[in-house]
């Protein structure tokens, strides 16, 4: 097992460098001159950012001091979305800079060719061999023979003396004949090869640093408000209509803090919900140095109260220290268990990731004594656990975990492990609603999964 780890790490190491070359190699080498200033101030970024990174990685599980922690953490996951987008820019011109090459290529020489006889040449213009004219040797003003300019007659003049040449200006040599104006542009060779490095490397870095700056707006403006009926077949008549408020993956942190909290507790009361479920990764630190954070959240107001599940995070922030500060805020937490609510029971599992502490999902508790015949609805963190919903007639799971991938394509990669990324979508007699979430770990940064809270109005068919 130690093996194992330790390959991966190395694995892992061994990727991350490789990136960072490739990044330093075209946007740092190849456009910028040996021993300049750019390239060494270059050369220390791509050797510093990746450190911070780690840094801001490493920060939140070492025991550093939070003031540390958020130092490190906006430089460090920043740099970890810039890297991936600067990642993916380059990749796509590595397809355009041969392209742009030839076609630069082409314009000069089309320039060349065309360029009409005693035309000066752009500087860097390639001119093809059979345009150059060429002058015989010796050719030139007093030589040669005919009856123009400057040539010898084959007859002596009426006084029987040679007709001598008109006296001409002196010839200009090429090192004193004045230098004529040039069009800027690439030149051959290593010219053009640098032209298109740095037309390529610029496009490729405005293009990630306007995605990321873009991403971190719309996480930094907080979540918008998402509406989704779902019509539950065994919904009491009284309940059609009930309003779900539901948030997770709220991730206060170094990063995102009180302010955020706020936003999210004054977007949620706006929509008036008849109850509110977070559905758990509430923190990424402890309640030593998030407890202020998550102060706002006693703001919360609903008629049926609020509730709330652990997520994965809780078990890496002190899963117990939150239940129970959550509990001092007014919301209510549901491990493994069960409440009812006018038309419906209201259901609570903790996250598969409390296993590791003894305290992982417990269907049975939570479900088993039902009277099957209400509708029931199953507030937990991870779609992955949908098997067992089913399995235990859940008419309606409300989960988080994926925050829709993220950062775009992740995506791809959260729906090889879920079941369900972002959504509603049905799995037998049982539907699970998975939120993209109201915040994001790691990088401050959401594209292509814009944050959410969504109010789930809950539709009976006897209505």
């Amino acid at each position: 097992m130690v093996v194992v780890t330790v390959l991966a790490a190395l694995a892992a190491i061994s990727l991350v460098a490789a990136a960072h070359w490739y990044l330093w190699r075209r946007l740092v080498r190849d456009t910028t001159s040996p021993g300049g200033l750019a390239r060494r101030l270059g050369t220390v970024a791509v050797v510093v950012l990746p450190l911070l990174s780690v840094g801001a990685v490493a920060s939140g599980r070492s025991g550093m001091p939070f003031w540390a922690q958020q130092t490190l953490a906006w430089p460090g996951f920043l740099w970890l979305a810039a890297l991936l987008y600067l990642l993916l820019a380059l990749l796509v011109g590595e397809a355009v800079r041969p392209l742009l090459r030839r076609l630069l290529e082409r314009r000069d020489a089309s320039g060349a060719a065309d360029a009409p006889a005693g035309a000066e040449v752009p500087a860097g213009a390639e001119v093809p061999a059979e345009a150059v004219a060429r002058t015989p040797v010796g050719a030139g003003p007093g030589t040669g023979s005919g009856t123009g300019p400057g040539a010898r007659p084959d007859t002596d003049t009426s006084d029987g003396r040679p007709d001598l040449p008109e006296p001409s200006a002196p010839a200009t040599s090429p090192a004193s004949a004045p230098a004529p104006a040039v069009a800027p542009g690439p030149g051959p060779g290593p010219s053009r090869r640098l032209f298109v490095s740095r037309v390529v490397g610029g496009a490729a870095a405005t293009a990630a640093l306007a995605t990321v700056g873009y991403g971190t707006y719309g996480v930094l403006r907080g979540p918008r408000v998402k509406r989704v009926t779902v019509p539950l077949a065994k919904l009491a008549r009284g309940a059609h209509g009930f309003r779900i408020a539901v948030v997770s993956d709220i991730h206060l942190g170094p990063i995102l803090g009180r302010a955020h909290t706020q936003r999210i507790v004054d977007t949620i009361n706006s929509t008036q919900p008849d109850l509110i479920a977070v559905v758990g990764d509430l923190v990424d630190g402890s309640v030593e140095d998030l407890g202020p954070a998550a102060e706002p959240l006693a703001g919360l107001k609903a008629r049926h109260g609020s509730f709330f599940v652990t997520g994965n995070h809780e078990y890496f922030s002190g899963a117990d220290a939150w239940v129970d500060h959550v509990r001092e805020l007014g919301l209510r937490p549901l491990e493994n268990e069960r409440v009812e609510i006018p038309g419906f029971d209201l259901a609570g599992v903790n996250d598969v990731a409390g296993e590791s502490e003894g305290a992982g999902p417990d269907f049975a508790k939570a479900l088993d004594d039902r009277d099957r015949t209400r509708a029931s609805v199953l507030l937990a963190h991870q779609p992955v656990v949908i098997d067992d919903a089913v399995r235990y007639g859940v008419d309606l799971q409300l989960s988080g975990h994926t925050h829709g991938g993220q950062l775009w394509p992740g995506n791809l990669l959260a729906g090889l492990a879920n079941p369900t990324v972002a959504g509603l979508e049905r799995y037998g007699d049982t539907q699970l609603y998975v939120s993209r979430g109201a915040g994001a770990w790691g990088p401050p940064v959401r594209v292509g999964a814009p944050s959410d809270i969504t109010l789930v109005e809950l539709a009976s068919r006897q209505a």
